[in-house]
This record gives structure tokens, sequence and C-alpha cells, in this order.
């Protein structure tokens, strides 16, 4: 891992790495600790940065948001040096000024997952609680706003995201009380993928696409599998466009605070550190050891 250069993730449609000037493109399969990762990556240089891509669900969307394997995913994007993540997802608006097809850069989450175990890679004889007031890298989700204003796209920056289960959507009382809340957007899969990058010391960002009006809005029609994936099109061709701008203005080298999350987070001395859970994170604490 020390060998290879800092490098950009992103995680979303197996579409994505579809952009003009991608070179040297190869898939690479890794294998993790905590099981195999969603798919083999993508990965090749876009102006002159390595990138990696995984499509989130699988080639052919085969993966439900509950059987998500979080923790391959990002162990295994941290063992290539991936130390900057552009998480691309679809959402529903729980507002009425945030429309289809809008691009949404939120900075907060609201949890009602049920597998919680599963988004921390400690546990095991290590114990970590790293800082998560501000779950998304501030840095990262600046470039991609201005990047996504560039590329022509009608923008809402901050708001929160409230990440459920799934695979089922909202009912409509369901959607009525996240409103209530004053939640923005509704996704089933983003918020492990930030508090695992976080614990990984990555620095995330989302590009929230929105496809629907989840169900609360009931002059239109609620939410389906076919509404959304009418949009999902429209929206990759504008998330290509924002990461190839972006690409080229993250740093070259991780300074960020993201980058150092870690740093008073482990309350288990070293000394006391099971030599199994350092081995499973090697590439996690590797600068503690």
């Amino acid at each position: 891992m020390t060998d290879l250069p800092p490098s950009i993730g992103i995680i979303g449609g197996s579409g994505l790495y579809d952009l003009e000037g991608f070179e040297q493109r190869e898939e690479i399969t890794v294998e993790t600790p905590f099981g195999a990762p969603s798919d083999k990556f993508v990965t090749g240089l876009y102006a002159g940065r390595r990138v990696y891509f995984l499509p989130r669900h699988g080639k052919g969307h085969r993966i439900l948001p509950t059987e998500l394997n979080h923790r391959a995913n990002i162990w295994a994007l941290r063992s290539l040096n991936v130390r900057w993540i552009i998480t691309v997802t679809a959402v529903g608006s729980l507002k009425e000024e945030y429309r289809p097809r809008d691009v949404m850069l939120f900075d907060q989450f609201f949890d009602r997952t049920s597998r919680r175990e599963h988004h921390t890679f400690f546990g095991n004889g290590i114990v970590g609680h790293v800082a998560f007031a501000d779950p998304i890298s501030e840095g990262l989700r600046s470039l991609l706003s201005e990047a996504a204003k560039a590329a022509g796209a009608r923008v809402h920056d901050g708001g929160t995201y409230v990440n459920m289960d799934g695979p089922a959507f909202s009912t409509r009382a369901e959607s009525n009380a996240n409103r209530q809340l004053g939640f923005d957007v509704i996704g089933m899969t983003n918020l492990p993928e930030a508090k695992l990058a976080r614990e990984a010391e990555i620095a995330l960002a989302t590009l929230a696409m929105i496809t629907d009006y989840d169900c609360w809005k009931t002059d239109e029609a609620h939410v389906t599998a076919d509404a959304v994936m009418a949009h999902v099109s429209a929206n990759a061709a504008m998330a290509k466009q924002v990461i190839a701008r972006v690409i080229p203005r993250i740093p070259a080298e991780p300074s960020w605070s993201e980058h150092q999350a870690l740093n008073g987070a482990l309350m288990t001395d070293r000394k006391l550190w099971p030599q199994a859970t350092i081995d499973k994170l090697g590439p996690i604490l590797a600068r503690f050891l």
C-alpha cells in the first residue's frame, strides 16, 4: 500500500468509469478479511490521477442495500491507498423544491439503519470512536458543488440524508414523518460508506442525484423502481461530467482533517491490541504500527 500513490475512489453505478480520456483501464480483484467487495474494481488514469471505480450494487445491480459488504468495499479502497472517495447515489426528495434530476450535496446524515454493528471496523479487542459531527468532507463537497454548477446542474448545497434499510420504499406515514423532522433526501446506502471511510481516514463526499419525491407528494405518482431508473440514466450523464471536472482538482497529497481522523480516536492501549485484529486492520492502522 505504501508504494501506491494517494488515489481517488468512485462508488456508484457501473457506467461511471466511461469517461472520455480514462486511460490504461483494467479490472482488478481485491481480497479482504471482511469478504468480497461488491465487484471487481475498474482502475486507470484520468488527468494523471489513479482512480478506482466500484459498482456499488455489482454489475447488473445484483446486491440489495442490506446485502452490501460496506466493510469489504472501503477496506479494499484503503488498501489501494485511496484517500478521497466520491460516492454517487440516487435519492428521493423530501422537499418540494428538490426536483428529480437535481443534484443534492448534503452535509449531514440521520441513521435509521438496523445493521450498525457492520458499519465499523473496530471491535475484536480494539475500540475506536471517530468524531462524526461533520460526516462529509467539506473540501471535497465544495469541489463537487463547483463542478456540478459549472456542468449546468441545478444544485442544492447542504441538507440531511436519512438512511433507511430498504429494500421496500417508504410508507407514506414514514415519508411524512421524515419530512416533519426536517430531512431533505432519503436513501438506502450512503451512511455506512461515510462512517467506514471516516474510520479509514478517507475524505468522502456524495453526489446525490434526485430521482423521485419518495411517496409523500400525493399529486405525483409514488416512487417505483421503473420511475427511478427513468431518471438514473440522465443523472449518470451529469455525474460523469461532474466527476471529470473534479478529479483534476483533488489535491495530490492527503492533508485534510479527514486524513487524520484516528488521532485521539483509539481508546484501547496499543499494548493490548490483539495481533489478529492488527493484521485484519493493517491498511487502516498502518501509521500507528
